[in-house]
């Protein structure tokens, strides 16, 4: 899996060491020792490489920093951190990074930090500002739910028995933590592959709320979501037309039937600056 997903349209590939190996000793030393291999000998490209730990709760953090920090530190863009719930424990992957790291890395390795809690959710402007290392504030639609004692059994599923977007204010107080400290948001993932609509409208809400891209767990959910977080052709058009009239004519212009000014620009360089890269992780 690691080697196609070296070969796809992603800005990100992220190796997991928490969900997606068995809780058992043996099977997370196997995975540690997996990921040093893969991250030594695969070539991704130009696509950040990222290695999910385990949370800092336990003791498998530590080992999985061990693991991985003095062996393959210039191979590792950030480390995504689940189920941050306090600024202590960014703090804790904080230090021990910087104790770790000495001139065995090429820069300093980032974090990422997923917001799964509810007590994370409540803490999460403070968690948004605990550690100059953080890049991004991933949410986990499936650890809340279970957090939240919601009845669900599919990653990021809808539900018709709430009148409303059960989501919204999860996703909206990660935004805008996020963007208030200068952080990347990513929605987390739908784990149901086969319903394709479900995805499109996940990914078009995280879109319109500012997200900068969306975690997938399948080659299959590429296409919807960077189509989601990548401004179409009509979009860069008006936005080139924005700026130009702009430029032309300075101040408050008109654009055809509507008047622009300079927060238009700001809105028109932010999607033209949106329609180069892809989103998903």
């Amino acid at each position: 899996m690691a080697e196609k997903a070296a070969t796809m349209d992603v800005a990100e590939v992220v190796l997991d060491l928490e969900d997606g190996v068995p809780s058992g000793l043996a099977e997370k030393e196997q995975a540690r020792a997996q990921v040093v291999e893969t991250l030594r000998e695969l070539d991704f490209g130009g696509r950040s490489v990222s290695v999910r730990i385990n949370g800092v709760q336990g003791p498998l953090a530590v080992h999985d920093v061990l693991a991985l920090v003095p062996h393959v530190a210039d191979k590792i863009s950030c480390l995504v951190v689940p189920k941050i719930s306090t600024v202590g424990e960014v703090a804790f992957i904080d230090y021990l990074l910087s104790g770790l790291e000495g001139a065995s890395a090429s820069s300093p390795i980032g974090l990422q930090l997923q917001i799964e809690t509810p007590r994370g959710l409540e803490s999460v402007a403070e968690i948004a500002a605990a550690s100059t290392r953080t890049e991004a504030l991933i949410f986990g639609p499936g650890d809340f739910a279970a957090a939240m004692g919601m009845p669900q059994l599919a990653i990021g599923q809808e539900t018709d028995a709430y009148p409303g977007d059960i989501w919204h204010y999860a996703l909206f107080r990660i935004a805008t933590s996020a963007k208030a400290h200068g952080l990347q948001a990513i929605d987390g993932p739908c784990s149901d592959i086969s319903d394709m609509a479900l995805l499109e409208r996940s990914s078009q809400r995280a879109a319109q709320l500012g997200f900068d891209g969306k975690w997938v767990i399948h080659p299959s959910q590429l296409e919807t979501v960077n189509r989601a977080f990548t401004p179409d052709a009509n979009q860069v058009r008006k936005a080139e037309e924005i700026l130009a009239a702009l430029e032309g004519q300075g101040g408050a212009s008109r654009l055809g039937g509507e008047m622009v000014d300079e927060a238009h620009g700001r809105m028109a360089r932010e999607v033209l600056l949106r329609a180069s890269p892809p989103a998903s992780d």
